[in-house]
């Protein structure tokens, strides 16, 4: 009787043993997933539809990715402890969402791809070296702002930007050449931070005639102010990143799709998980029509005493009449 129960015993530790190493095993199949870190430089509807675009492009894969998300909230030293931050955890690949993040990262991380998404200009900000890659949101400001002036009349721009990030003064350079090849005269206002950028625009407002934001990061997270002080105004707004008008008074919005440039970023980490050179991807630039988007809002036109030509209308993906946003194609 005894001897039974000695044996009941060993077969109970027994199958503990094989229980316990059979969680070791999962955990071990866990931990041998790709560990992709994303630093976001801050939360706004674009950068946001990027995030996303990468995790469902790469959830359409065969790749098993564990996520680390990190947000810098617009500061660039918080950019850099996350970037040690990832650098300690061994990511595999390390993704910087924005210029400044991205920038953090590539100098924090040499030995794993480091993978930019949404920075204007990679070789100005420094990215185009051994060990990165990724995805450029550079914009036709030209045609923008072509575009804008020939709804509006407008001869005089006013423009926000931000001071402190790469890309902001790149984009503010690429208005400013852009209106003087235009015969038009730029109104800049720089701000270091988006808690300024309302302000920014009520200190230009009297001085132009339409305002054009371009993709930049700070300034766009704080749109909503730059509507407002518009608005009331009756001044014409542009915004070259639809996905951040979205739910404003604006007249017009013309840009990237970000989602789309979350996708191409996600195939971008694809390629380096798959053991692709950093240095055979580059820079991806998205040039398709359907890549970009128009979005016009009738509303803000009428408001203004603005028509639209029926050819534009035709082609905008987006309108806003009588308070609803309608898809078109």
């Amino acid at each position: 009787m005894k001897s039974k129960k000695i044996l009941s015993v060993l077969s109970i530790l027994t199958l503990s043993s094989l229980a316990l190493f059979a969680s070791g095993t999962s955990e071990q199949a866990n931990s041998s997933a790709y560990k992709v870190g994303i630093s976001k430089i801050l939360p706004h509807p674009a950068l946001d539809a990027v995030e996303q675009g990468i995790q469902d492009y790469l959830a359409t894969t065969d790749l098993e990715i564990k996520y680390n998300f990190q947000n810098a909230n617009g500061d660039i030293s918080t950019a850099a402890s996350i970037a040690s931050q990832l650098k300690s955890d061994n990511v595999d690949v390390a993704v910087g969402i924005g210029t400044p993040t991205a920038q953090a990262l590539a100098n924090a991380i040499d030995d794993v791809p480091v993978v930019f998404s949404a920075v204007t200009d990679p070789e100005a900000a420094g990215l185009t070296g051994e060990n990165y890659c990724g995805v450029s949101d550079i914009t036709p400001v030209k045609s923008q702002l072509e575009l804008l002036s020939k709804i509006t009349g407008a001869k005089v721009i006013g423009n926000i930007y931000t001071s402190g990030e790469a890309n902001g003064v790149i984009l503010n350079n690429m208005v400013q050449a852009a209106c003087e090849e235009l015969g038009l005269e730029c109104v800049s206002s720089a701000v270091s931070n988006s808690s300024e950028v309302k302000m920014a625009a009520q200190s230009i407002i009297d001085r132009v005639d339409a305002i054009y934001i371009a993709p930049d990061n700070s300034v766009v997270s704080a749109f909503s102010g730059i509507s407002d002080v518009c608005n009331k105004k009756n001044i014409p707004l542009m915004s070259a990143d639809p996905t951040s008008s979205k739910g404003f008074d604006y007249l017009l919005s013309w840009g990237f799709n970000y989602y789309n440039i979350g996708i191409a970023t996600g195939k971008v980490i694809e390629k380096c998980i798959n053991g692709v050179e950093t240095s055979n991807i580059g820079t991806v630039v998205l040039q398709e029509a359907t890549d970009f988007e128009l979005w016009l809002n009738l509303d803000y036109a009428k408001q203004l005493n603005i028509e639209f030509t029926q050819d534009l209308i035709d082609e905008a993906a987006v309108l806003i009449k009588d308070g609803v946003e309608v898809q078109q194609n």
